[in-house]
């Protein structure tokens, strides 16, 4: 009875779509930034349901506390999460591309944020190419707060780019608000010393490039690429930075 129920459930699976299997990987990337020349490692998953979908990913820094002048307590050299959930029990209605969502972001050095929202998303048919966009309230619980406490984000996947099956363009763009203005001394070279900021709006964005390369010789799992982390006003540093990563991912 227990092997039937097995194969029963085993073949279910194999008849499920794509859509609704978790997709995990870790990913080891470099920077290259002038004043960021560390690993960073990045664990995620993402599961749709009958329900909806969850997602969360772990981000850690390999850096000591010299890294960009900051402190132990930095982001630097600690960690980040964030995970989600969007609620949606009416998909087979009208209104199946549209979702309740709430997340928690948190970090090793004290910050913590609760998001509540919506989302909308696309996909075709076989859910190979996907994207959604978020419409968040920022509700803070740790370090920081906001005069606009809000947050928009887009997320996207592209597989077999440009017709070339296992190339991937992939990543998410953050735009939200912030009550921060800061000074910085006159011996502060990231900014421009002794200059006043005015940072209640940031902007993160993280896209992606990756190539199967494992499936040239047996191995789907391995991805070789990278990223680029486009910021505007984030973790303190106003203005614009451009910093490249190149590194591997491994997709369970």
């Amino acid at each position: 009875m227990k092997k039937g129920l097995r194969i029963l459930i085993i073949a279910t699976l194999a008849l499920l779509p794509s859509a609704l299997r978790a997709q995990t990987n870790v990913q080891v990337l470099y920077e290259f930034a002038g004043d960021r020349q560390y690993v960073t490692t990045t664990f995620s998953m993402f599961k749709p349901d009958r329900w909806g979908d969850t997602f969360f990913f772990i981000d850690h820094y390999f850096a000591n506390s010299t890294d960009r002048n900051y402190g132990l307590a930095s982001a630097i050299n600690g960690s980040y999460f964030e995970i989600e959930r969007g609620l949606n029990f009416w998909q087979d209605t009208p209104m199946k591309d549209f979702s309740l969502h709430v997340e928690y972001d948190g970090a090793t050095w004290g910050a913590g944020i609760w998001c509540f929202g919506g989302k909308y998303s696309f996909h075709n048919a076989d859910f190979s190419n996907t994207a959604s966009i978020a419409l968040m309230y920022d509700l803070h619980c740790g370090l920081g707060s906001s005069e606009y406490p809000f947050k928009l984000t887009g997320v996207w996947t592209l597989n077999d780019l440009f017709g070339l099956k296992g190339l991937q363009f992939s990543g998410f763009a953050d735009f939200w608000g912030n009550d921060q203005n800061i000074l910085y001394e006159a011996t502060d070279l990231r900014a421009g010393g002794g200059k006043r900021y005015d940072m209640r709006f940031s902007i993160l964005s993280e896209p992606q490039l990756w190539y199967r390369i494992g499936s040239l010789f047996g191995c789907d799992n391995l991805n070789i690429g990278g990223e680029v982390e486009l910021t505007y006003n984030f973790a303190n540093t106003p203005g614009f930075f451009c910093r490249p990563c190149a590194g591997i991912k491994w997709d369970f």
